[in-house]
């Protein structure tokens, strides 16, 4: 009887959810390089429209950025236009609420890399 019981709380377990990610509202820290792997830093401003798309403003080295964004399990993706270009960039959410990721922007080789820390 303990075997069985056993057994049915631990199928019990596999069937509970994962913990899901989740991205706050707020302002966050970046941190990040350029396609020639040079470094940037600055601010990224994101505003939750949904439960799973928001609106994202970066401010990097004097420059201005706006896109959508929006998070599906454990990656948060943004599209953005920057001047002439438009660019796209996923990241992995991590389990601290920072937001890891690669960059690339069309009409450019290559790509770069971001990390958004909440502040």
């Amino acid at each position: 009887m303990k075997t069985i019981l056993a057994g049915a709380l631990l199928g019990l377990g596999l069937v509970v959810p994962a913990h899901a990610q989740t991205v706050n509202a707020g302002t966050y820290t970046v941190e990040g390089t350029n396609l020639d792997g040079s470094p940037y830093n600055g601010t990224a401003t994101i505003a939750l429209t949904s439960e799973t798309t928001c609106s994202i403003e970066w401010n990097t080295g004097g420059t201005t950025s706006n896109g959508i964004c929006m998070l599906y399990d454990n990656a948060f993706a943004a599209g953005y236009v920057l001047g002439d270009a438009v660019g796209l960039i996923v990241y992995q959410v991590k389990d601290d609420g920072s937001l890891e990721g690669a960059w690339t922007i069309s009409g450019k080789d290559g790509s770069g890399t971001e990390t958004l820390t909440p502040q």
